[in-house]
């Protein structure tokens, strides 16, 4: 505000200056009564005085305050006619060749405005402080009250109750969020920790039964004397149940290193096309014994970076299963082919058979380990050929598809599509 008080005496003074040079000291004189005529309020004060001193012109009776010799401003108090108390003046003067010359603007508003935003704005700081200091203190207990609630259901977790959840408020904040998310993740612990159970539990029973006929045959055997074809018998159904054991510890070794994703190191170009073949010539002896159709329908340049040996032994899996459950007469069909997409067609390897197939809602089921349909568990193998498959999907990012196939059942791996600039040079 003073500096626009500045400006605004500045330009009239270059405007008296420019009467000065144009109608001389008596012209200036002139003009400076006829302003301060028509200020009788005294809003706008002048003063023209000669070089001695002698009042020329103006509405003061007198030089006021004390002049910066620098910068020219000159700061006074008076008290107007009519005015009940003095009031605050900015001025400028000027030296002309002959005079002197005063020219000021009453301030006196513009200070009382000036002290009442002074006075708000250290009220509305100390305002703000105090309300900063109480919404601060206010909000670091809400948040040490959810963050003390965390704790103590976290307590209870680790003290054994899995079933605990953290509360959830219903305000969508960032604690909500955190709470939410270790929901999910307890959910998963405690669905681990199930699964372990009911897997520890599959375990007991499939290896306890042929390791129980194992010893229960060499008990026998060291009981009594055997002849040797009855001992040749008796090795070789204990190599039988042994080749059993061993390949159930090889089917939960290849998941876990699936599921670790060890294998990628080893990963090449896989033609599945190629693959399919070799594994219906391998099965199509076991087929036609048992009176099963075993085809096979392929496109051509199916491949995919992969690992070979973990991409058959899922559909060697695969392949097993469909025959295991397909009744004589039915049909089994491998496929590696193209599944059509709405940019680039994905790579596909499918097996179809025309067993009894899987109910819906028990496919999800099927993939989790030792987990048999038949809960007699009569039926060979150990539960583990799907587990595998699903752990060879997730290994090459495919989506494994299971459905029906009306009658029997469909299992698909779609894998991922190709980059728009792959080729087969460089895939290999």
């Amino acid at each position: 505000m003073e500096r626009q008080t500045d400006e605004t005496i500045e330009a009239e003074l270059q405007g008296l200056r420019e009467q000065y040079r144009d109608l001389g000291i008596f012209g200036l004189g002139r003009i400076i009564a006829q302003r301060a005529a028509a200020e009788p309020e005294m809003d706008s004060v002048y003063l023209l005085v000669d070089d001695d001193g002698w009042i020329i012109a103006g509405n003061l009776d007198d030089w006021p305050g004390t002049e910066d010799l620098v910068t020219h401003r000159v700061r006074f108090a008076i008290e107007p006619p009519g005015s009940t108390a003095p009031r605050r003046f900015l001025g400028r003067t000027v030296d002309l060749d002959d005079a002197r010359l005063l020219v000021a603007r009453d301030i006196e508003d513009k200070l009382r405005t000036q002290a009442l935003l002074v006075n708000a704005i250290g009220l509305g700081s100390g305002l703000m402080l105090i309300f900063g200091v109480i919404g601060g203190f206010v909000m670091s207990r809400w948040m040490l009250s959810r963050i003390e609630t965390i704790n103590r259901t976290t307590e209870q977790i680790m003290a054994g109750d899995l079933g605990r959840r953290i509360t959830v408020e219903g305000s969508d904040d960032e604690f909500d969020e955190l709470a939410a998310n270790l929901n999910a993740m307890l959910e998963r612990i405690e669905r681990l920790m199930a699964g372990m159970r009911e897997v520890t539990d599959n375990i007991a029973h499939d290896l306890r039964t042929p390791l129980s006929r194992l010893r229960s045959r060499l008990e026998v055997a060291l009981m009594n004397d055997i002849d040797p074809a009855s001992a040749r018998r008796l090795l070789e159904e204990t190599v039988a149940d042994a080749e059993g054991l061993i390949a159930t510890f090889n089917a939960l070794l290849s998941i876990a290193r699936a599921e670790a994703g060890e294998q990628r190191a080893s990963w090449e170009r896989v033609d599945l096309g190629a693959l399919v073949h070799d594994i219906q010539e391998l099965y199509e002896p076991l087929a036609e014994e048992r009176e099963i159709t075993l085809g096979a329908v392929t496109d051509p340049d199916v491949a995919v970076m992969g690992n070979r040996q973990m991409l058959a032994q899922a559909l060697v899996n695969l392949t097993d299963n469909a025959l295991k459950y397909t009744p004589s007469g039915g049909r089994v069909t491998l496929q590696a082919t193209h599944l059509q997409g709405a940019d680039r067609p994905a790579p596909l390897l499918r097996v179809t058979d025309t067993g009894p197939g899987i109910p819906a809602e028990l496919r999800a089921k099927a993939l989790q380990r030792f987990v048999r349909l038949d809960p007699d568990r009569s039926t060979p193998g150990n539960g583990l050929g799907l587990s595998l498959v699903n752990a060879v999907a997730q290994l090459h990012n495919a989506d494994l598809e299971l459905a029906d196939n009306d009658p029997g059942l469909v299992v698909s791996l779609v894998f991922p599509r190709p980059p728009a600039h792959a080729d087969n040079r460089r895939l290999g």
